[in-house]
């Protein structure tokens, strides 16, 4: 429960890092406080527009939200555009989730696994065994 809710809190870092360099809210456009305003309220409207996007499309592909890449998404949505100004689409979930869409990289790819270093003469002999470090055989006397 702790290491979830742990996990939960780097989604506001994540946020705040896309917002920052993704969306460009690292740099204001004016000085005036009415500019300003408008910057950060359309900038966290787009955000929440684009999560609501990314959410569907794990949803559509039937996928934990964590899944879904929300920087690919955004970066899809020029090949979207191009694609409906085609008359080739016309939903943008169902863009998205589509196989032949694949090569957008709307899906994160998978880590590999964490490979445990074996510290051994001869690790190809004990990998398969619970035995990682060096078998001390030889006691002092």
């Amino acid at each position: 429960m702790v290491a979830d809710l742990y996990r939960r809190r780097w989604r506001i870092e994540d946020a705040f890092n896309t917002v920052k360099r993704l969306l460009g809210l690292s740099y204001l456009w004016t000085g005036s406080i009415n500019g300003i305003k408008l910057q950060l309220w359309a900038t966290w409207l787009f955000y929440a527009v684009l999560v609501d996007l990314g959410d569907a499309v794990a949803d559509e592909l039937s996928l934990p939200f964590d899944d879904i890449s929300l920087e690919m998404i955004y970066r899809g949505l020029y090949h979207f555009t191009t694609a409906h100004q085609k008359g080739k689409a016309t939903d943008p979930i169902k863009y998205f989730a589509d196989p032949q869409n694949r090569d957008l990289g709307i899906i994160k790819q998978r880590r590999k696994p964490n490979v445990k270093l074996i510290v051994a003469p001869f690790p190809d002999l004990q990998r398969g065994s619970d035995q990682f470090f060096f078998n001390n055989s030889l006691k002092a006397s």
